[in-house]
């Protein structure tokens, strides 16, 4: 049976009963309520051995407001917890994710995504910018202008358990590109399937020559165990795939066109991406280094998908 606060019309009753020489028993049973309920609720709310209604009430009232999640506000070190991981651009629902995982048997750093956002609207958590919070939804993208090309080997043929993720060194590939007509610098995007690990290299251009040399020089230090198969769009700078299938290996896929949905991994990816260098950027005005920071920041990011382990983690475990 669901528990029903008292009211302030039953602490009236009592007050008078009180006063009337009534037992606590009795009230209670007049009231239809437990004894104890109200033999607590007398102990709590008297003032000096005496039970006054209203008295009683903003006792109640103000205890009422400091009570439930806002206790584990004045925890500092869950606080600093969720500021630090903010300042890393971390959700709220993956750093929620992080701290069951992290704190699995201490229920003071346990806490739900949703009193993160309350706490940070509410500036309790005072380095919480509600501007860094990644945006829902898509804007539209502008239409594909480049050629493309039909042969290569579709997806449909690609194993079918490499949709399911179940073993490592499946990549999927993409380019993402600066602002049109301010750079042909773009970026070159690789993701694994399973640990959803990203690589990236800072490109001047996006012809195939210039593609297939930062894709040999993203995956170097990577163990050829890692690199099975690549999945990439039916873009230009795909179009020396043949380089890649001979000099790695592996066998290269293409998805349907305009079936981004096919290679969601790597979408979702250029997404976090995005969130550190927004449309129309330029990617000639960075370094390889600074894009390398960026790309640490993300792959040590909990995912949901991932038991909020991080793709870094995940990667390392292989």
């Amino acid at each position: 049976m669901n528990y029903k606060h008292i009211t302030i019309n039953e602490r009236c009753c009592i007050a008078n009963f009180l006063d009337l020489g009534w037992s606590i028993r009795k009230i209670a049973k007049h009231l239809n309520r437990n004894a104890s309920t109200i033999s607590r609720e007398v102990r709590r709310n008297s003032i000096n051995g005496k039970y006054l209604a209203h008295i009683a009430n903003e006792i109640y009232l103000n205890n009422r407001m400091n009570c439930g999640s806002k206790g584990k506000s004045s925890n500092c070190k869950l606080i600093e917890y969720i500021e630090n991981a903010l300042n890393k651009t971390w959700s709220p629902e993956q750093i929620a994710g992080r701290l069951r995982l992290e704190y699995k048997d201490d229920k003071s750093m346990k806490i739900g995504f949703k009193t993160i956002y309350r706490w940070i609207y509410k500036n309790i958590i005072i380095k919480g910018d509600v501007k860094k919070l990644r945006r829902k939804g898509k804007s539209l993208k502008s239409k594909e202008t480049r050629g493309k090309f039909n042969i290569g080997k579709s997806i449909k043929n690609r194993p079918k358990d490499i949709k399911k993720r179940e073993s490592f060194g499946h990549w999927e590939l993409d380019t993402v590109v600066s602002s049109r007509g301010k750079s042909k610098s773009c970026l070159s995007t690789f993701v694994e399937r399973k640990s959803r690990y990203l690589i990236a290299q800072v490109m001047d251009d996006r012809k195939s020559a210039t593609f297939n040399s930062h894709c040999f020089e993203a995956f170097k230090f990577i163990s050829n165990t890692l690199i099975k198969t690549f999945t990439v769009d039916r873009g230009k700078e795909f179009a020396g795939y043949n380089e890649i299938e001979k000099r790695l290996n592996i066998d290269v896929y293409f998805a349907d066109p305009y079936a981004s949905w096919q290679r969601g991994t790597n979408e979702n990816t250029n997404g976090l991406v995005r969130e550190f260098y927004p449309k129309r950027f330029d990617f000639s005005t960075i370094t390889q280094n600074e894009l390398d920071v960026v790309v640490n920041i993300i792959n040590n990011r909990p995912r949901k998908c991932l038991g909020y382990k991080t793709p870094a983690e995940v990667f390392a475990a292989t």
